[in-house]
């Protein structure tokens, strides 16, 4: 019987398996966990940076590979765990918050709300704790968006508690009002019912605080930068030249010295039209290449693009985001958005 390894030669082997984004071995990153070693095999945890890594299946199989080349067909069983990772510094409002994430858009009608709902969704189908808040206080749609339509929050004292739908924490000032009220408050008002979002509200632990904001620029973006900590923003246009125009603005206001907010990506909303029935086919309708031009201006990455397909906005009528519907294409591309904004935020706290 070949003699068993020890720990220390595993090791040295898993230290040949890069993480890919980070560019750096699992053994210096500390991503290898509940490492042992017996006649029955090789065992140990791989500890992800978030549960959304589109890489983990390479991961695996490198450490595979790698453990093959050295012990030769010994039985190695990997478990893939996460442990998400924030950057705190202890100036903002949520310290349970590991992330805080802005979802904006330069104009209205580009899809902004919808986006946010299914990456919300589609962060929480991977097993992260995440929330979302409806930060556009004079036109709310999470309610509606997540069949929430007449609930209200239950209150612990004299803290609200979210509700939870499809695994996501919601909030929103349609929650909190008569849903035909029209909110006709000046801008101190509107940055003033923002701050009890964070103050008066329990978010508990979360991986993932996703904030729809409200168009363009304004009292509720700056009020933002000044309250919390934010892990970065995703810039959602079209790409149509009228709505990257807006969006341009939208992007280079994180830059400002006064905002100074990290921009993860661009994401492109109707980036084509596609038929349900004849999958294949792509029609852009809005022009082409548009979002992927803005995330090159800005030296970021594109994150991800999203056809128009039919269901989008049935789903979100009926309060069930489309992500949820495995047989709508769109599912597909949201759940691997979920995978690229969970990427740049693990890269951008790892440094």
């Amino acid at each position: 019987m070949a003699q068993l390894p020890n720990n220390e030669q595993v090791l040295r082997a898993l230290s040949r398996v890069q993480e890919p984004d980070l560019k750096r071995d699992l053994v210096t990153l500390k991503m290898i966990e509940n490492l042992t070693v017996d006649a029955s095999g090789i065992s140990f945890t791989v500890m992800l940076t978030t549960p959304a890594c589109p890489l983990k299946d390479k991961i695996e199989a490198d450490c595979r590979a790698e453990l093959a080349a050295d012990f030769g067909d010994m039985p190695v069983v990997i478990s893939m765990s996460a442990r998400t990772l924030g950057q705190k510094t202890g100036r903002d409002l949520l310290p349970g918050v590991k992330n805080v994430v802005l979802v904006a858009s330069g104009k209205g009608g580009v899809g902004k709300s919808t986006v946010a709902a299914n990456l919300a969704v589609a962060l929480a189908r991977t097993g992260a704790s995440v929330g979302l808040m409806d930060a556009d206080i004079y036109g709310p749609s999470m309610p509606m968006m997540f069949g929430l339509q007449g609930q209200r929050p239950a209150m612990e004292g004299d803290k609200i508690v979210p509700i939870k739908k499809h695994g996501v924490h919601v909030l929103s000032i349609g929650l909190l009002i008569d849903e035909k009220q029209a909110v006709v408050w000046r801008g101190p008002m509107a940055s003033n019912a923002l701050r009890q979002f964070f103050t008066d509200v329990i978010w508990g632990e979360l991986d993932y605080l996703l904030i729809d904001l409200p168009p363009g620029t304004g009292d509720i973006h700056l009020t933002l930068a000044q309250l919390l900590e934010v892990a970065g923003a995703v810039v959602v246009t079209t790409p149509q030249q009228v709505a990257l125009a807006d969006a341009r603005k939208g992007a280079a206001m994180f830059n400002m010295t006064s905002i100074n907010i990290p921009l993860l990506g661009v994401i492109e909303n109707m980036s084509w039209f596609t038929p349900i029935p004849h999958p294949e086919e792509r029609y852009f309708i809005f022009g082409k290449g548009g979002g992927r031009a803005l995330a090159e201006e800005f030296g970021v990455p594109l994150l991800g693009q999203i056809p128009l397909v039919q269901g989008i906005a049935e789903a979100a009528d009926q309060g069930q985001p489309v992500v949820l519907h495995e047989g709508n294409p769109s599912a597909v591309y949201y759940a691997d958005l979920a995978g690229q904004v969970a990427r740049a935020i693990a890269i951008r706290n790892v440094g």
